[in-house]
């Protein structure tokens, strides 16, 4: 159950993000949501996210060893792995609009949106200078449901 809800989280981040040099005018094109490193969610996220559209948006899952900027990735799942561990897949993207997504279950790393278990409900917390930095805008709805926000 937690893996699900997890992944709906992670698929549901598209609606409130805004990316550099998106055109509202535009028809939406579609999300990549990357999962670094040793997938936890197996084919649970591509269930949940079969025929759903935050935001208007279409959602493309892609499975990488290592996340680098031009990997393609708006949202990204840093799992790490044997290739590039989470703080390394973090400083590879660190000023790219990439929006990370780390889990506190899975260590000690933190990206913009950063995971946690709360018994039994999962939260997050939100980086806003990192999201910032990276060039991304987060909403205020977003930001409004976070245990807390780093400005």
């Amino acid at each position: 159950m937690e893996l699900a809800v997890k992944a709906t989280y992670l698929y549901r981040l598209a609606a409130f993000v805004t990316w550099p040099g998106e055109d509202t005018g535009a028809p939406p094109s579609p999300v990549t949501l990357c999962v670094q490193g040793a997938d936890p969610f197996g084919d649970i996220l591509d269930r949940l996210i079969a025929g759903r559209r935050p935001g208007g948006r279409p959602i493309v899952v892609k499975r990488v060893a290592r996340l680098e900027p031009r990997s393609g990735c708006q949202i990204a799942y840093v799992a790490g792995g044997p290739g590039q561990s989470p703080a390394q897949a973090l400083e590879a993207v660190n000023t790219a609009p990439v929006v990370t997504v780390t889990d506190e279950a899975r260590g000690g790393a933190h990206g913009i949106v950063h995971l946690i278990e709360d018994g039994p409900r999962v939260r997050f917390s939100i980086d806003a200078a990192q999201a910032s930095e990276s060039g991304v805008t987060l909403s205020s709805k977003l930001m409004a449901l976070a245990v807390t926000v780093k400005r």
